[in-house]
């Protein structure tokens, strides 16, 4: 077992329950201190130590970071993009300032490593569409984007001005089954699959030809530890890294569920999520990624709706 002790904030989230249960295999249950503000998440329970944790009281954090010995931290929490349009000041708040106040420990406490993730929704209308590239305009519409975006700054600045080493991966729409969707655009393919097996029918939020980047949770998880195990050296993005590993429509998800529950319908009823989307990159090239640390998805939409069917 390694020796770091790592702090997961945002634990009990789509992304942080996944993430705590597979760093707890890797690392052992007790080096892995789980918090969140929501009452611990029933899958966490048992598994190791949790902690109720308001991030944004920079204090409370800084002495649990000093009780606990924590060497590494992976911030989780956030205002995702389609409840953030709801009420953008607290997002862009709550966003902004988790970041800095757990940049501002790492680097006062000299933490190993620190990992918060991005997202394609720092590109906007201007990006290119088709596998947007790593380097590209970017021009955010959402104010989740745009505190990504500046986000993305803020890690940069830390590591060049103050050797604070914080990684980033830009997700693109994650699909699981164990934890529930946190309000963003791309949670039609997630629900889409409970709906099917419960009513057979599923009413999309976005229109039948929009295609987005998306990723099945086991990839996104073994991205995130691979970029936090990759050797300093190996790290040549600061920002945060495109991360890709397939592109679908809702129509083309339908009809692959369909081949598995073949009396399942699907209609369109497009909301103001279909405005967000409509901004977002339809494909990512994530070359960097793949030549800086190797990485490689092993999923794609055959084999995720599969799986997904399978678990639920």
């Amino acid at each position: 077992m390694k020796k770091d002790k790592i702090l997961v904030i945002g634990a009990c989230g789509q992304i942080g329950v996944e993430l705590t249960l597979t760093l707890r295999k890797i690392y052992g249950d007790t080096n892995v201190v789980a918090s969140d503000l929501r009452e611990e998440h029933e899958l966490l329970k048992g598994s190791g130590p949790y902690v109720s944790l308001d991030v944004m009281n920079k204090e409370m954090l800084h002495v649990l970071v000093i009780r606990h010995n924590i060497t590494q931290i992976y911030l989780l929490a956030a205002i995702l993009s389609a409840t953030g349009e709801k009420n953008p000041l607290l997002a862009w708040h709550i966003n902004m300032q988790s970041l800095l106040n757990v940049l501002d420990i790492a680097k006062e406490e000299g933490l190993d490593k620190v990992y918060w993730p991005s997202s394609i929704a720092v590109f906007g209308p201007n990006s290119p569409k088709e596998t947007t590239p790593q380097h590209t305009v970017i021009e955010p519409t959402t104010i989740y984007g745009i505190s990504k975006f500046a986000g993305e700054r803020w890690c940069e600045y830390y590591n060049h001005r103050y050797g604070v080493d914080v990684r980033s991966l830009r997700y693109p729409g994650l699909i699981s089954y164990k934890s529930a969707p946190g309000g963003g655009t791309t949670d039609y393919a997630i629900e889409i699959f409970h709906e099917a097996q419960e009513e057979k029918k599923y009413t999309c939020f976005l229109s039948e030809d929009t295609y987005l980047p998306m990723m099945y949770m086991p990839d996104a998880i073994r991205a995130t530890i691979e970029l936090m195990e990759a050797e300093q050296p190996k790290i040549s993005v600061r920002s945060s890294y495109n991360l890709g590993a397939m592109s679908f429509s809702p129509k083309e998800i339908a009809a692959e569920i369909k081949k598995h529950i073949p009396d399942f319908t699907i209609s369109y009823q497009s909301d103001y999520r279909q405005q967000i989307a409509d901004g977002w990159p339809k494909s990512i090239n994530d070359e960097l990624a793949r030549k800086d640390w190797g990485w490689k998805p092993d999923y794609d939409l055959p084999k995720m709706v599969t799986d997904m069917l399978k678990n639920l």
